[in-house]
């Protein structure tokens, strides 16, 4: 029996078939080990929980170890942050989730707002930002930015676990043309 490969493209798995995010440590070379278990669809939340899934390793692995210095780095005076980018990366998620479910984001309702300190209004998410802004940005360590990350990721993972198909195509907002669905419209 052929597994699917796990770094590039082979026709004969183009079926979808796919391994869930804690099945795919297991994944053996074709000589032997451990093998995945595969299935041959993944539901759309199951597919977004993977998505955030990843984000949420990456920033862990990027923040590890990064002084405050190094979070706040910038190669030139219009360049964004290590901090700026996962702050802004996470209040957007926060943000659109909110929106998305009509709940309070994880930013004001756990209290991040206060704990990061930063001089913006408490809705802001960093879109626009100007080269001020992101220098504006500090953090103490990379513990501040994974922690709220984390906790974003719980909500969003909370939320999204228990939606169907048709829960993700339902459309949010008519005021745009083509409308737009929560997760995507068809």
């Amino acid at each position: 029996m052929s597994h699917p490969p796990t770094s590039s493209f082979d026709p004969q798995w183009a079926d979808g078939a796919v391994a869930l995010p804690s099945q795919a440590d297991n994944l053996a070379a074709p000589s032997g080990g451990a093998r995945a278990t595969y299935r041959s669809r993944l539901t759309s939340a199951e597919l977004l929980v993977d998505a955030v899934g990843r984000i949420r390793e990456v920033v862990h692995r990027v923040l590890d170890g990064l002084s405050p210095e190094q979070l706040a780095f910038r190669v030139d005076p219009e360049a964004n942050s290590i901090a700026w980018l996962v702050w802004h990366l996470t209040r957007i998620q926060d943000d659109h989730l909110a929106d998305a479910f009509e709940a309070e984001q994880v930013w004001t309702s756990q209290g991040w707002v206060e704990r990061f300190g930063l001089p913006f209004d408490p809705r802001d998410t960093g879109y626009g930002h100007q080269a001020h802004d992101v220098a504006a940005v500090q953090v103490g360590s990379g513990e501040l930015l994974v922690g709220y990350h984390d906790a974003v990721h719980q909500q969003t993972t909370r939320y999204v676990q228990g939606l169907s198909d048709a829960d993700l195509a339902r459309i949010a907002d008519r005021s745009w043309d083509p409308p737009v669905c929560r997760w995507g419209c068809g």
